[in-house]
């Protein structure tokens, strides 16, 4: 078989594909098993584009043979065949599943490395996705966990099974100091990563699915609208902790682990992006927060930045988080709670709301076993 129709088992199966659009099309979003190995570079694409809107398509090919030729087509050739020697069950495709995917078809049949191509392409096998993800906003049993800031609710999603972690697939903590020291993923990337997941974790029962309480925009991205709004009217369950464990958390979280990540990611620059990072974050809650109460938090933050940037203890840095969590995400949360008091199911501590949700999840036909987690430790971030 030399061409296969863009399926759902594609995309659960993690089916290695390769893509060979140009660049730019790949870096605004992917399937997440996709690798970049382009028959036409940006470049190339550019001007093969511009010659078809001026000479016509017999002009476009020809153009585009004579730019991959000799030892340029020899090398994408030999790329495209070694991943597909690599992972014997890859696919392949382009925008369309048209042209330039079936060249690269021919020419790796050419050279002894057969290939299946998708039928339809990317936007066809995104189809597929969004078909789904809207399929499980109409049908999926759906649970939000929810709590005030600091409870630890993503460190509960990621211990249940049906767990989904958005703020993961974002890669963003889900608040305005919620920036991490990496760029988010585009949101066509978050979207099928966060779709196959859901595709996987629902199963063939139609298992129920676990989501922290979130707004809509999760950072810079967000939720298909459809999901957002299924999620809006899906049981909600109440993490309750107490204020001293929350500012701890937001201590290891936020400012003791931000510390690590900016550090890792950015080596000696690393100590001035994280201290950028927490003035940032607080400057865009400023007009919410209030003049007095934005100065108070910045004297309490930058003192704590100067001690522990000098090797102090990071703990003087609670002062100001337990300023914000009680004269400002406290309040604001509370808010937010009122308007929802008709979906709450459930109320309890982080152990008793993740035995609730166990129980839910064996409900609808979850066991233990679909995580590889019984023992409930997983509750190290917020």
């Amino acid at each position: 078989m030399t061409l296969e129709p863009p399926t759902r088992d594609l995309l659960l199966a993690d089916t290695p594909f390769i893509d060979v659009r140009a660049e730019v099309e790949f870096d605004k979003g992917a399937f997440p098993s996709a690798r970049s190995l382009p028959i036409l570079t940006t470049d190339e694409r550019h001007r093969v584009g511009k010659t078809y809107k001026e000479r016509g398509q017999d002009a476009a090919v020809a153009l585009g043979h004579e730019l991959v030729s000799g030892a340029a087509k020899e090398a994408r050739i030999a790329a495209w065949c070694a991943f597909k020697a690599a992972h014997p069950a890859a696919r392949i495709y382009c925008w369309r599943g048209g042209m330039r995917s079936r060249i690269a078809q021919d020419w790796m049949a050419a050279a002894g490395q057969p290939i299946v191509r998708v039928a339809g392409g990317f936007k066809a096998l995104r189809q597929v996705a969004l078909d789904e993800f809207a399929d499980a906003a109409q049908r999926a049993r759906l649970f939000i966990i929810g709590g005030r800031t600091g409870s630890n609710k993503t460190g509960l999603i990621r211990a249940v099974p049906g767990g989904v972690d958005l703020e993961g697939f974002a890669h963003h903590r889900g608040s305005s100091f919620g920036r991490r020291a990496e760029e988010p993923p585009t949101q066509i990337d978050f979207e099928h990563a966060l779709c196959i997941d859901v595709m996987k974790k629902r199963g063939a029962a139609d298992r129920g699915l676990f989501l922290e309480d979130e707004g809509r925009c999760i950072g810079s991205r967000n939720i298909p609208q459809n999901f957002f709004e299924a999620m809006r009217q899906a049981p909600l369950a109440i993490v309750e902790t107490p204020l001293e464990a929350r500012a701890r958390h937001i201590l290891d979280d936020y400012v003791i682990g931000a510390r690590d990540e900016h550090r890792a990611v950015f080596g000696e620059d690393g100590d001035a992006r994280y201290r950028e990072g927490l003035l940032a974050a607080l400057h865009r809650i400023r007009k919410r927060l209030g003049p007095a109460a934005t100065q108070d938090v910045h004297d309490e933050m930058t003192a704590a930045l100067d001690a522990q940037l000098h090797g102090d203890d990071p703990a003087a840095h609670l002062g100001w988080i337990r300023l914000l969590l009680t004269g400002y995400y406290d309040k604001m949360y509370g808010y937010q709670l009122d308007k929802a008091q008709d979906r709450i199911v459930f109320r309890g501590t982080f152990d008793e709301v993740q035995d609730w949700a166990r129980a839910q999840g064996r409900a609808t036909g979850w066991t233990a076993q679909d995580t590889g987690d019984d023992d409930g430790q997983d509750k190290e971030r917020a």
